[in-house]
């Protein structure tokens, strides 16, 4: 469900590609003005001047500040429903998309910092698309979006006249290679060559343990039994095309250089199988039902919220 009910400001970021021009360069500094304070939460001449840059680099049309003002209310809400998103999560976000527009963390935040954009609200920006989908995600079960338990799965696609579905299980190790954040610059190369070493040596699961032993802060973890539709986005490719007993190649994260081996690989078929496929399946026909609920909660923060223009 979380990949199905991603708001649309998500969707055209992923889909972007950035190419910055001459126009987009970073203008003088001025001093910075409250503009906004939406539920005691201030939004700056600065915010929105970042924002502004934001839509040009994004070729989009948009209000930057009503845009700062969704951003609050939406970080707002996540808060009151306790959800959090780690700078580990933003920092993972971050990667993937300089990695998808073909660049490296550094080169995207280059561009960001020479559009007037800066990195940091960009991150800002991941962080809320994250928060907002998860609040999303609770809403929609909250009206009925969702499946009520694993069998009740099972009963409505047996009840339309389809199978139970079948889905590959796969047995999965982690091995990351950790970088303190203060080293990376000094050692990222070298620990990534000790990981491809690493990594052409994997074999099977039992063996990674030992094969760690002799190497510094290499953490190797048990991720048990995860089912194909589970496999988080940004692995789940690889490890699709891995056979077992083999490691998907070596990517860098927030952590350090990081790979997955498989461990075992089976088809299944199970309740939680059809559970997975029938939720995938009922959320993408329901597109616009999504939609429509993120611009009635939107509406409900707003009317809710004390939101003062200065």
């Amino acid at each position: 469900m979380k990949k199905q009910l991603c708001s649309a400001g998500m969707a055209l970021l992923i889909a972007t590609t950035f190419v910055p021009s001459l126009a987009l360069m970073t203008q003088p500094a001025y001093a910075s003005t409250i503009k906004y304070i939406v539920n005691d939460t201030p939004i700056t001449s600065e915010d929105i001047k970042h924002r502004a840059a934001f839509l040009r680099l994004q070729r989009r049309k948009g209000n930057a500040g009503e845009e700062m003002v969704e951003q609050v209310l939406k970080l707002t809400e996540a808060r009151r429903l306790g959800i959090r998103i780690s700078d580990s999560q933003v920092n993972d976000a971050f990667e993937r998309f300089a990695k998808n527009n073909k660049m490296k963390p550094a080169q995207l935040v280059q561009v960001m910092t020479s559009a007037g954009v800066t990195a940091q609200h960009f991150k800002e920006y991941i962080r809320t698309q994250m928060a907002w989908n998860a609040a999303l995600g609770a809403r929609y079960k909250a009206e009925g979006g969702n499946l009520t338990s694993e069998q009740e799965a099972v009963r409505k696609m047996l009840d339309r006249g389809g199978a139970k579905p079948t889905a590959t299980e796969y047995m999965l190790q982690q091995v990351i290679f950790v970088i303190p954040a203060a080293e990376r610059g000094a050692t990222l190369a070298k620990r990534k060559r000790e990981a491809e070493a690493m990594r052409a040596r994997f074999n099977s699961c039992n063996t990674t343990r030992e094969f760690a032993k002799g190497l510094l802060d290499v953490t190797v973890r048990d991720l048990g039994r995860v089912l194909a539709p589970a496999l988080p986005d940004e692995w789940a490719d690889q490890i699709k095309k891995t056979k077992v007993g083999s490691a998907t190649p070596v990517r860098e994260t927030s952590r350090g250089i990081e790979f997955i081996g498989i461990c075992s690989a089976r088809e299944v078929s199970d309740d939680k199988v059809a559970q997975l496929v029938f939720e995938s399946q009922a959320v993408g026909k329901n597109e616009d039902k999504t939609s429509a609920l993120e611009k009635k909660y939107l509406a409900e923060l707003r009317q809710r919220a004390r939101i003062v223009e200065r």
